[in-house]
């Protein structure tokens, strides 16, 4: 049985939360860190880019406002669409021990996603390949075989990759209390509507998912949250 470091819920800014993210992968691959999972918010709210899209998104974006402050926008070091991160969860996985193509990863690590949330109930599937993804900028617009959707087909978690050899991070965005109004400003629609049980807490959620996927990745988590200086360090590389 595999030893994951576990870290605590961290809401940061967008731009910090993909540092960390990606100092992580760098020490998995290079410092011998351990595989970790880890769940995020951002604040203040922000749209993020995939790294081929950081060029190509829709004007409007650079002029969306939230509650009277400007949407972020953040570059992620993975692929995909543009995510609106505003009422949802993110997750981030950051392992090497899975065999496979990306296609392949991508689906070993999502079966914690599914198990967890079939315990909260919500079943989900992955999607089916649509060629119009790589027209559209809002990743939660349409559904790859990446991503899992509801039974009513509805995209409910949107994940990208960034892979370096054997060392993969996979992180993605849970569409849970999206606001409407926000969503159909950056998108021009309407968010997909999933049914998510309204007694369900963010700290319930995080439990059972991690529950999930220690079942799914045979591993035992230590809950270790960022020291002071890992996160200094991570500061130093940000600038």
């Amino acid at each position: 049985m595999q030893i994951w470091r576990f870290i605590p819920l961290i809401e940061v800014d967008g731009k910090l939360q993909m540092a960390i993210d990606e100092w992580l992968l760098s020490q998995h691959q290079n410092h011998n860190h351990p595989p970790t999972l880890r769940f995020y918010t951002w604040n203040p709210v922000a749209i993020s880019l995939g790294v081929s899209q950081k060029r190509h998104f829709p004007s409007h974006w650079q002029h969306l406002t939230y509650q009277g402050k400007l949407l972020d926008l953040v570059k992620r070091p993975s692929g995909g669409r543009g995510v609106l991160h505003q009422g949802d969860l993110t997750y981030a996985v950051i392992t090497s021990h899975l065999k496979g193509n990306l296609d392949q990863v991508y689906r070993q690590i999502c079966q914690f996603l599914i198990l967890g949330w079939q315990r909260l109930g919500v079943n989900l599937d992955f999607g089916q390949p649509e060629k119009q993804y790589l027209r559209s900028p809002n990743c939660f617009k349409l559904a790859t075989n990446a991503d899992l959707v509801d039974i009513q087909g509805n995209k409910f978690i949107g994940s990208s990759q960034l892979k370096k050899g054997k060392f993969t991070l996979q992180h993605g965005s849970m569409l849970l209390k999206p606001d409407i109004k926000l969503f159909e400003s950056v998108f021009n629609t309407l968010p997909p509507r999933v049914i998510i049980p309204n007694i369900l807490s963010l700290d319930d959620i995080i439990k059972t998912l991690t529950e999930a996927a220690t079942e799914c990745f045979n591993c035992q988590f230590v809950i270790q949250p960022l020291s002071k200086e890992e996160l200094q360090e991570i500061l130093n590389n940000e600038e």
